[in-house]
């Protein structure tokens, strides 16, 4: 993949681009401002950018709203979010366009250096991939209009492991269930979130951000 790298910390950059490229990625820039960082995936169009939240000059939320105006610039331009702090109303912005291709982790919480390479897969290849305390957050701005009202609290349950990018057989794992038990709430998802037929990833993505945004 080709990547850029939008982080202020030298050393979690540097880290980053050896991490990326000891795993056969090129990193195409590294940039540490948001600015930077619009100029960046204007000029490579990369498979995905890795953007850190809170970046100079006022190490608030430069980051995240550099995030949004790149995706605006190139829209569907793949963006995960590593940062100590989940920013909600920005994190909000960047799945309105309900494009998919975003992910949201917690550098705290990231466990293992697999599971974050293939989160950023993931990302690249169109998906969404949030950590638990990034979905709770959003969870708890939902309005009453809550268009997931219909799904059972196992459908709940289904759908928020699939916003965390947990894959069916992952998912029953986690709930010590059966594949095909797995398979037929994704279906019931599907159905009563009104999401025709189509492809099956599309979908999901589509899900997780009614189930985000709801």
């Amino acid at each position: 993949m080709r990547v850029v790298i939008a982080e202020d910390a030298v050393l979690l950059r540097e880290g980053l681009i050896r991490l990326l490229t000891e795993h056969g990625h090129a990193v195409v820039a590294a940039v540490d401002t948001g600015p930077a960082l619009v100029a960046a995936v204007r000029e490579h169009r990369p498979d995905v950018s890795i953007v850190d939240v809170r970046m100079p000059p006022t190490h608030t939320d430069e980051g995240l709203r550099a995030a949004v105006e790149a995706r605006s610039l190139v829209p569907g331009t793949p963006i995960l979010v590593l940062s100590q702090y989940v920013e909600v109303s920005y994190a909000d912005d960047l799945l309105a366009d309900r494009a998919g291709a975003i992910g949201y982790l917690l550098k705290d919480r990231v466990a293992a250096v697999a599971d974050f390479l293939d989160g950023l897969g993931r990302v690249a290849a169109g998906g969404t991939v949030l950590d638990p305390e990034v979905v709770a957050q959003l969870f708890a701005r939902r309005r009453r209009d809550d268009p997931l009202r219909q799904l059972t609290p196992r459908e709940r349950e289904v759908l928020g492991l699939m916003a965390e990018g947990r894959s069916n057989t992952a998912i029953a794992r986690k709930l010590v269930v059966s594949d095909g038990a797995v398979e037929k709430h994704v279906r019931n998802i599907f159905t009563k979130l009104q999401l025709p037929p189509d492809e099956e990833q599309h979908r999901r993505v589509l899900a997780v951000l009614t189930y985000l945004g709801g």
